[in-house]
Order: C-alpha cells, then sequence, then structure tokens
C-alpha cells in the first residue's frame, strides 16, 4: 500500500475517535480541543493524499474509490455531531448528506459502465467549505467567529447545491446511456 492510501486509511481509522471526543465527556473540557486536532490532521490528510499521488504517479483505483468515501465519513460524521451539540440545523445536513448518496449513486452507475468520474472544481471548493464550516464551529470561539461559522454554513449548502447541479449536468449522460 502506498502512501497516500495509508493516508487515507488512517483518515478513516481517525472518524471514531473524532466522534468519541465530540460527543462524549472522556477528556472534560480539552474534548473539543481533541476533537479539533483529529479533525484538522485527518483534513491535512485529504490534502495530502491528492498531491501525493499525482505528484509521484500514484494514483490506484484503492485511491479513487477510498479517498471520496474517507471524504465523506469525516465530513458527514462531523455535521451529524455538530447536530447533537446544537451547532448545525438538522435539515442543512440532510440536504449535504443527500447530495453525498446522489453523486455516489451517479459513481456507482458511471463505474457499472466502465466511467470514471472525477471530482470537479466545485465539489473541491464545496470540501474545503464544509471543513472550515465544520474547524470554526467545533472551536465556537464566540463573537465574529458565530457570524463567521454562520456565513460558512451557508456557503457551504451553496456550494454543496452548486456542485450537485454541476456534476448532474456534466454527467446526466451516464443516467441517459448507461441503461437506467
Amino acid at each position: 500500500m502506498n502512501l497516500p492510501n495509508k493516508l487515507t486509511v488512517l483518515r478513516v481509522i481517525m472518524v471514531p475517535f473524532f466522534v468519541f471526543f465530540m460527543l462524549t465527556d472522556a477528556g472534560g473540557t480539552a474534548n473539543k480541543w481533541i476533537a479539533l486536532v483529529i479533525f484538522g490532521v485527518a483534513s491535512l490528510t485529504d490534502m495530502l493524499d491528492g498531491k501525493i499521488a499525482r505528484a509521484r504517479n500514484l494514483v490506484t483505483n484503492f485511491g479513487k474509490f477510498m479517498d471520496p468515501l474517507a471524504d465523506k465519513l469525516l465530513v458527514c460524521s462531523a455535521m451529524i455531531c455538530l447536530i447533537t451539540t446544537g451547532q448545525l440545523a438538522a435539515w442543512i445536513v440532510i440536504i449535504i448528506i443527500a447530495r453525498e448518496f446522489i453523486i455516489s449513486g451517479f459513481r456507482l452507475v458511471a463505474a457499472d459502465n466502465g466511467i470514471v468520474i472525477a471530482a470537479s472544481y466545485w465539489g473541491k471548493f464545496k470540501t474545503v467549505a464544509q471543513m472550515a464550516m465544520i474547524i470554526v464551529l467545533i472551536a465556537d470561539f464566540g463573537g465574529v467567529f458565530t457570524m463567521i461559522g454562520n456565513v460558512l454554513i451557508w456557503i457551504s449548502l451553496i456550494l454543496t447545491v452548486v456542485s450537485l447541479i454541476d456534476y448532474v449536468a456534466k454527467n446526466i449522460e451516464v443516467l441517459t446511456q448507461g441503461g437506467m
């Protein structure tokens, strides 16, 4: 297993630890900071694994499959935790997760037809916005950061919808010609 794939697996392994510290009092008042560090490190592995894989020509089918799945696990787990803390509305998380299911469905149909659909820039912007939103919401500094968190929530939601529309528009032939 190459380094980018190891980083992806590490990100998946970090998710339960992140959720544990987000939803328990095991670390006392340090919980949110431990969760924030875990989320931050996991987010960095997302950036690093792709850069390393492309730079060293280490792109693999495992990486193409697991990297987006690891991202979804991390981000969706964090957003669900933020519902329980009251920092994120459930309806927003439902829209974001629904987008992920729709895109995953497209990718499954495409893969069944031998087509690999790469992530778009809109999808990458969406992921960065969501990760920034999650970091600001977990840190919960208050004051102006509350407003920044609210702005990031709306930016994340808008980019989620825009990236879905872009993705469907660019790949509609997967469904229309894919035997569905």
